[in-house]
């Protein structure tokens, strides 16, 4: 078969465009495709990486403040209960209130550190309640003030009762019952003849 000129350049012509798309089909295409999905993982990579910079830049900044915290905290829950009722003790004794109730308790919260809380009872006038008041806000111990309660027990008076409930954190475990001593076979053995 014997083909003409033009024949053969429509020939050429519909070879070059079915080469074009299949090119752009199976070459093209593919590649483009895969260019975005780069651009795309470079993008989501590229928040990531400044959302990351950010936890570290936090992570330094907030790091001398949490060393100072842990510092402040003590390492058993009687320490940092006998520290609590010590600042409670000496804010009533600089502010001139009347300390009638001082009651510790242990506070359980399982997998978190241990609180220790400390109720006390005070009296006494609004200036010294306010001065109290501050100096537990300023104390150098690591406590929170979880409740208040003025009461007015006289008219007229400048007489306050006061009830704060505080709590503060530990970093040992809560104290507990000591365990009984383990018994040995010899004990075992007597206890059982007897």
């Amino acid at each position: 078969m014997v083909l003409s000129r033009r024949e053969r350049v429509v020939l050429i012509a519909a070879l070059a465009v079915l080469g074009l798309l299949a090119g752009d089909r199976f070459v093209v295409e593919p590649l483009l495709k895969w260019r975005w999905a780069v651009d795309a993982r470079r993008a989501a990579l590229a928040q990531r990486l400044v959302r990351d910079e950010g936890v570290l830049r936090r992570r330094r900044e907030l790091m001398p403040l949490w060393e100072a915290m842990q510092a402040s905290l003590k390492p058993s829950a009687a320490a940092a209960e006998s520290q609590i009722m010590h600042v409670v003790r000496d804010a009533a004794d600089a502010s001139g209130l009347e300390l009638s109730l001082l009651k510790p308790e242990q506070l359980t919260d399982k997998g978190k550190l241990p609180r220790i809380a400390v109720q006390a009872s005070l009296s006494g006038p609004m200036k010294s309640v306010t001065d109290f008041l501050y100096r537990l806000q300023t104390a150098p111990a690591p406590l929170r003030l979880t409740e208040l309660q003025l009461a007015v027990p006289k008219e007229g008076v400048d007489e306050l009762s006061v009830q704060v409930r505080l709590t503060t954190l530990s970093l040992g475990q809560p104290s507990q019952a000591p365990p009984a001593p383990p018994q040995t076979a010899a004990a075992s053995a007597v206890e059982d003849q007897g």
